[in-house]
């Protein structure tokens, strides 16, 4: 089980372009519409729980598919075959960066114009699995509005908060009152290992690498383009230009955005990139995952009240928005500079909307992009 596992989530890892929200996009496709390993309720209670918890999104949601389809060892697979892909690419990136920057920069030009495309494509899926009823839309229109306006990491948060506290109030969806209701409690081992490695990373190892990643994997809420910044005031020891260098190619990549500790492990520890590297890539993802395994079943328990159920629904009409406004700031922004861009990005849609090529296809065609563009009028 574990294995087959590990498979679906490494052919994912090796194709899954456009950061978390193309991620959960290509879940929902995969793992709910064509295998059917779980429901789509349970899906969307995934996806409401890991924008509670700090993390990287799409990884923890991935996790919880691993969990719910083979336990632990089945979370441990998922989590290893989705990240394993961009682990290797970004170790290969920061021990050749010097050789190949030219070449990379333009490369990822046309890897970030394909972002926009997947992310787009994923946002329209979302909206008509998560926004089907006018109030729900209401939530996401809403969502997206603020967060454009004031788009910080204290917006998210307060947005969050303040859609849980309306849904306990106004019924965004409704399960029947005499549903049976299996309590569970938290699995409190493994919430008091991650509170321990949180209080002994940040007074007994404040400037080793494990602690510094570590704690950025467990203050970051909001997604994955919420870590640099971060990483900016927790990593010490880099330059700047390090830190742009690594969040584009984490961009660009397959797999998760939180591979960006991947390269930054690597240019901490020069003599030593590899080992630095797979303990900061386990740093930042481990805090999500504790989590994620501490609370999923205990989360589905209760998503069968009338009121948590109305939450849930609530949470990912919101979710929809935060995308939306990601696409935007910082996806849109970061990759789209000329008319040359914009007729890039809409002839990939027609193309992936219509014609349906494989990813392989598109990741060739965007390459080649972004090494012609800077060469046209």
């Amino acid at each position: 089980m574990a294995l087959s596992i590990f498979y679906q989530f490494f052919l994912l890892g090796c194709t899954s372009f456009g950061g978390p929200a193309a991620h959960l996009g290509i879940f929902k496709k995969h793992f709910v519409d064509n295998l059917g390993w779980i429901r789509s309720e349970q899906y969307g209670t995934m996806i409401s729980l890991s924008q509670i918890l700090p993390g990287p999104g799409s990884s923890q949601v991935g996790f919880a598919i691993g969990l719910e389809r083979g336990g632990i060892a089945g979370g441990i697979a998922a989590f290893i075959g989705f990240t394993l892909p961009s682990f290797l690419i970004m170790l290969m990136l920061a021990m050749t960066a010097s050789q190949m920057h030219g070449v990379l920069d333009n490369i990822i030009t046309g890897l970030k114009l394909f972002a926009v495309v997947i992310v787009a494509d994923a946002i329209l899926s979302m909206a008509k699995s998560f926004c089907k009823t006018t109030p729900l839309k209401v939530v996401t229109f809403a969502s997206t509005l603020i967060l454009l306006t004031f788009p910080t990491l204290h917006t998210q948060l307060w947005l969050l908060a303040s859609t849980t506290l309306i849904a306990c109030v106004y019924r965004f969806s409704t399960v029947p009152d005499s549903q049976k209701v299996i309590t569970s409690t938290p699995k409190w081992p493994v919430l008091a290992l991650f509170i321990g490695l949180f209080v002994l990373t940040f007074f007994s190892l404040p400037n080793d690498t494990f602690a510094q990643f570590y704690q950025a994997g467990a203050l970051v809420f909001g997604g994955g383009h919420v870590v640099l910044p971060l990483l900016q005031n927790t990593v010490l020891g880099l330059t700047q230009e390090s830190f742009l260098t690594a969040y584009a190619a984490a961009q660009a990549v397959p797999g998760p955005m939180f591979s960006i500790a991947t390269y930054l492990g690597a240019e901490l520890e020069g003599a030593n990139s590899i080992m630095s590297a797979l303990q900061a890539t386990i740093a930042i993802f481990l805090p999500g995952l504790l989590l994620m395994w501490a609370c999923h079943h205990n989360w589905q328990s209760l998503s069968s009240l009338p009121r948590f159920a109305s939450i849930t629904a609530a949470l990912n009409a919101a979710v929809v928005g935060l995308l939306t406004a990601a696409f935007y700031n910082p996806i849109w922004q970061s990759a789209v500079h000329s008319l040359w861009h914009i007729a890039a990005v809409i002839t990939g849609f027609v193309l992936l909307k219509y014609f349906q090529p494989p990813i392989w296809m598109m990741l060739l065609l965007f390459s080649g992009l972004g090494v012609l563009l800077p060469h046209l009028p």
